[in-house]
This record gives C-alpha cells, sequence and structure tokens, in this order.
C-alpha cells in the first residue's frame, strides 16, 4: 500500500503520521501520542505497562493497533512502531488520564480536516508545502524551484506511464539511472555522499543541483513526446538522452568553475538557521 510518512506538530510535540492512500486514513505513532497526553519522560515505557494491562482488560485497542516502519527520534533509522488510526487514537485518550484529552481530539480533527482539504483542493496542498518549507528555513528563491521542479517530475512521470511503465519499480530504474547518467551517481551512490539516510534526496539538493536535475527530466519530457517510446527499455533510452543533456550543461558549468557541482552539504548544513530539521531527518 502507498504511504507517506510525514511530522505533524500538537503545540511543541512532533507527533509521526502515516497516511495510508489505499485505506485513506492516517496512523499516528501511539508513543507519540502518549508523550503528548502524559508528558512522560519514557513514553515508551508508559505505553508497553498500558498495553499490557489493556490486554489483561481485553480491550482491542492493545491487540488490533498495527505497527509499521517510521523515523526514530533518537536515531533517524526507521524502525516497526505501534500506530492507531484516528479511531483507536480516540479510544486510546479515554484510558490516559490528561488535561490534553480535549485540546487533542480537537487536533485531531483538525488533522483530518486538512487533508480532506489538500485532496479536494490541491493548491492547499502546495500553499502548505511552501509554508512548511518556509517554516524549515529555506529561501525563497530555493522554494520556488523546488516546487518548480515538482511540476516538471510530475510531467516526466505522466509520460512515462503514457509509454507503459507500469510500477514504481520500474519508475524507480528510471530515475536511478538518469541520475547515474546526469550526475554520475545514482540516487543511493548520491545520498551516501550527502551523508543521508532516509531523508528526501531533492529536499537536500542545492540550486545547482535542483535546476540540473529538472533540466535532465524536462528534457527526458520533451524526448519523450517527440518519440513516443513504449516499453521500459524504450523509455530508459529516452532517459538517457534527456540525462544526457544535464549532463553536458553540468561539466560545461563545472569546467568555468573548476569544482564540482554535485556538494556533498544536506540542506541543514546550507540553510537558514532553525531549530528544527528538514521533513525526514526528524523522528
Amino acid at each position: 500500500m502507498a504511504q507517506e510518512e510525514i511530522i505533524k506538530q500538537f503545540e511543541a510535540q512532533q507527533v509521526r503520521v502515516v497516511w495510508d492512500d489505499e485505506q485513506e486514513k492516517y496512523f499516528f505513532s501511539i508513543v507519540d501520542v502518549i508523550q503528548v497526553l502524559t508528558e512522560s519522560d519514557n513514553a515508551r515505557k508508559y505505553w508497553s505497562v498500558l498495553k499490557t494491562r489493556l490486554k489483561e482488560e481485553g480491550n482491542e485497542l492493545a491487540t488490533n493497533c498495527s505497527q509499521l516502519k517510521m523515523t526514530s527520534h533518537t536515531d533517524g533509522k526507521r524502525y516497526l512502531t505501534d500506530v492507531a488510526d484516528t479511531e483507536q487514537v480516540l479510544r486510546l485518550i479515554q484510558s490516559v488520564p490528561s488535561k490534553k484529552a480535549e485540546p487533542i481530539k480537537q487536533w485531531l480533527a483538525s488533522v483530518g480536516a486538512e487533508r480532506l482539504n489538500q485532496m479536494q483542493d490541491p493548491e492547499r496542498s502546495l500553499q502548505q508545502m511552501v509554508a512548511d518549507y518556509r517554516r524549515l528555513g529555506y529561501s525563497e528563491n530555493w522554494i520556488n524551484q523546488r516546487i518548480k521542479t515538482i511540476e516538471i517530475r510530475k510531467g516526466l512521470t505522466d509520460e512515462w506511464q503514457r509509454g507503459g511503465v507500469q510500477n514504481e519499480a520500474q519508475y524507480a530504474f528510471l530515475t536511478d539511472l538518469m541520475s547515474k547518467v546526469w550526475s554520475g551517481l545514482s540516487t543511493k551512490e548520491y545520498k551516501h555522499h550527502k551523508g543521508l539516510t532516509t531523508q528526501n534526496l531533492r529536499d537536500n539538493m542545492t540550486n545547482t543541483e535542483l535546476l540540473l536535475n529538472a533540466l535532465a527530466e524536462q528534457a527526458a519530457t520533451d524526448i519523450s513526446k517527440e518519440q513516443n517510446p513504449k516499453g521500459i527499455m524504450a523509455n530508459a533510452q529516452v532517459a538517457v538522452e534527456g540525462a544526457s543533456v544535464a549532463k553536458t550543461a553540468r561539466q560545461e558549468l563545472e569546467k568555468k568553475l573548476g569544482h564540482s557541482v554535485i556538494s556533498s552539504k544536506k540542506a541543514i548544513d546550507y540553510i537558514q538557521p532553525t531549530d528544527e530539521l528538514p521533513f525526514s531527518e526528524t523522528e
């Protein structure tokens, strides 16, 4: 199932959330919700004890809660984490004495409403994305470029779909191929070069890297519209041709600069000082 991990703020507390496209519902990290409700020094232990008690009482929450991989607050790695949907979180609130019970109920309602609004009006989602980037300290110039690259990427994936690219593995193959051609690094190598683990690579590209990657994807889109490739191998050839345009531009620029434009820096190294980290790097 298609899932998207995001961070939601409740007051000063970060709550890890996964949106499931197939079920069209949010799943919340139970430990994070417990932390909000109790302000405990050890929310994980609190949940462990509560979970045991709820199981003994035959409470369905303890037996039916799911586990999804989420990014850890402590080391940035992804681990299976107990999660609950909105209905289950409301049941959990009933089991935990807390002065924040009503505020978090209102927060849950606002989170759900926000998603519905974004689904009905994509412009809201775009506005939220811009606001999030600003909050994290990205420059207006970088944000404008990032939004444009999202539009360009959508155009390319639409072309791939039209050309018969059928699944996520094929999309990943083509993306990796283009990265290798224009930058000299596969997606995995590129992330390693920047010291990234679960973080989004594009959210950690410099302006120049974003522009070159966008050039590769726009060129591939334009070539695809002219050649109408069918099947994964024909699309791969077009992907190489498009990425080669960006490779040539990169090499010419590097000759002028005297150094590589493929930076080892990640966003936290060059965005404005902030108390928060880029999206996927939060726990």
